[in-house]
């Protein structure tokens, strides 16, 4: 499959800080870039940075940045799933996760994590894809925003539902081990009925007869 990265951009204002969100951004150009302090949620920043400039130069890998001048205060993550999960175990080309999405505390609240799935969907070429994220309560910043679980799980349908992304059932462990956990998946609409199918098959894989 053909990976078709278009290049789109939109201007917002967040936290006092005039931001420029953009992508999918070249390598390159990410990698000349600066990471917020406050981009930690996963790994220190520095090594989030050089992660993102990897998955960048991935064929299939897409990073929308939300940046003011060269610091970059909030990002999403497309790419393959995780070999390791189920969701790898079909092989699609046509099936992305959104790995990560964060944005630092100093413009939170201010929609840039709409703006930069806004940003990301733009492209036509997401129309080409069956678009999952999965979402765990402990990835979550509980601390830095004050929520509670089902406050913040809220929140993420709200920002994830801005693209048409919905909640779908599963049966997979890792989801079902948390009520607060979930599946959210966009599916495009040239997405074609086999690639569908074989999606649906992973999301029950212990399917139970009474």
């Amino acid at each position: 499959m053909k990976h078709v990265k278009r290049y789109h951009s939109q201007q917002l204002v967040a936290g006092g800080k005039r931001l420029l969100v953009e992508g999918p951004i070249e390598p390159e150009r990410l990698a000349s870039l600066r990471f917020d302090e406050g981009l930690k949620a996963f790994r220190v920043p520095e090594e989030q940075h050089k992660a993102l400039v990897e998955i960048a130069a991935l064929p299939e890998g897409r990073i929308i940045v939300a940046r003011e001048e060269d610091l970059v205060l909030g990002y999403v993550t497309f790419l393959y799933p995780d070999p390791l999960e189920r969701w790898s175990q079909a092989q699609l080309p046509d099936l992305l996760e959104l790995g990560a999405i964060e944005v630092s505390q100093a413009v939170r609240g201010g929609g840039v994590a709409k703006t930069m799935l806004q940003v990301a969907f733009a492209d036509d070429a997401m129309e080409d894809y069956i678009v999952i994220t999965t979402e765990y309560y402990w990835h979550w910043d509980l601390k830095g925003t004050g929520l509670d679980v089902w406050q913040y799980r809220k929140v993420m349908e709200k920002v994830m539902g801005s693209v048409g992304m919905v909640w779908m059932a599963t049966d997979d462990p890792e989801i079902c081990s948390h009520p607060a956990n979930c599946l959210m998946a966009r599916i495009g609409r040239r997405v074609p009925p086999e690639s569908i199918a074989a999606f649906d098959a992973m999301r029950f894989q212990n399917r139970y007869f009474y």
